[in-house]
């Protein structure tokens, strides 16, 4: 065992730590904004939604796609979805999204990235360098 205080340990570990671990800055996600067209549910803030986040667009396509249990594409800067989906349920499954693949489990941050490994997706959080396993999409 180590003679040093456990005092100057502490003191030690806390400075190897990177500066995001101590700001109180909360990340403040963007809302999203949809409209119903016809039979067309239409998120008009798509790409806000994407790079604030900083995840690749296909991926939250596909998890809302598949949370929606319908198809859709994206065309410029928003995207658009079969079905009438009222607003409220699009603001609950990209809320969903945060938690699942934004959100590190370990420290609640979003500091984090989606780390593809031997075809094994896993989330590396950039505050307190936890790895964790994420579900497939």
């Amino acid at each position: 065992m180590s003679e040093q205080p456990y005092d100057e340990m502490l003191k030690r570990a806390r400075e190897q730590l990177p500066e995001k671990v101590f700001e109180d800055i909360r990340f403040e996600p963007p809302t999203p904004q949809s409209n119903i067209e016809g039979n067309r549910t239409i998120i008009v803030n798509w790409n806000e939604l994407v790079s604030r986040i900083e995840r690749e667009s296909p991926h939250l396509l596909k998890f809302v796609s598949n949370e929606l249990g319908t198809s859709g594409h994206v065309d410029g800067l928003r995207a658009i979805f079969q079905g009438k989906h009222r607003n409220t349920t699009v603001i609950q499954l990209y809320k969903k999204y945060l938690d699942y693949f934004v959100y590190c489990p370990e420290c609640l941050k979003p500091d984090t990235k989606l780390v593809t490994t031997d075809r094994v997706v896993r989330m590396r959080c950039g505050a307190c360098g936890a790895m964790s396993a994420v579900r497939s999409v």
